[in-house]
């Protein structure tokens, strides 16, 4: 006898995901807290649920809609925001821009407070999980401002990885775009995230970040977006993305 949909079950982490509260991760992250609670009991990473159990979270049941529009926006993210749903700091937070967008989204990896340019949000939770998953080696652009100068040798240890907590980075694309007195602009591609990744590889060979803009994930390119505003990415941009998240490396189906 073959089972309906509704009485199939799913892992707990991507009906959070899906419903459009946080991201896979987040949610995995929130279940190993012991703050996420199914029927009114403790939860493990990797148990599953219908979506009739009821599932609360920091004691507040999470309402999953049966039928949901899913969005994929693309911000230009200025400085002094924080890429959070709230801020126990009362920080401004990237969702105060999004002026008009009626559905619960949430933003696809992170941007520092300090740093902006290109930041994607969503409710798809298979969309964002697939995007930041470090097996998908999906590219990310940045562009740099650096102090005082830059040598071959620290370019050649930016490209080459560095190591951040114990652990190299991958290879890296750096290119010098503009090199004046006291400053020099990079281009730094990147296939992983690691937390605040490129001010710490700077750092991590003495360079000083001034000013850090992404301006690229994967095919998507941030454009002539102003900063603070939001658009929807096209159908052609989400099909590019998906195909470069198309499975682990990066390649496409």
């Amino acid at each position: 006898m073959i089972k309906g949909k509704n009485m199939e079950k799913t892992r707990l982490q991507k009906i959070i995901s899906e419903s459009g509260f946080c991201s896979r991760r987040k949610a995995e992250e929130l279940i190993a807290q012991g703050r996420v609670r199914l029927n009114g009991r403790p939860v493990h990473l990797g148990d599953k649920c219908s979506r009739k159990d009821i599932i609360t979270i920091d004691g507040e049941r999470l309402y999953i809609e049966t039928k949901r529009t899913k969005r994929y926006i693309m911000l230009n993210k200025p400085r002094g925001y924080v890429t959070t749903m709230s801020d126990e700091l009362d920080r401004r937070c990237v969702t105060d821009l999004l002026d008009g967008v009626e559905e619960r989204v949430y933003p696809v990896g992170r941007l520092d407070r300090n740093s902006e340019g290109l930041l994607l949000l969503t409710n798809d939770g298979e969309f964002a999980n697939s995007i930041m998953h470090p097996s998908r080696h999906v590219t990310k652009t940045y562009r740099v401002t650096v102090r005082p100068d830059i040598s071959d040798e620290q370019l050649v240890r930016l490209s080459e990885g560095v190591e951040l907590d114990g652990k190299p980075t991958l290879p890296a694309t750096v290119v010098v775009k503009d090199k004046q007195e006291g400053r020099v602009v990079l281009l730094i591609t990147i296939k992983e995230g690691r937390n605040r990744q490129i001010r710490r590889m700077c750092e991590a060979v003495g360079l000083e970040v001034a000013r850090l803009r992404r301006i690229s994930i994967g095919p998507l390119r941030l454009g002539m977006l102003k900063p603070g505003t939001w658009r929807d990415l096209t159908a052609e941009e989400l099909r590019a993305l998906r195909t470069a998240a198309g499975k682990p490396g990066g390649k496409a189906k």
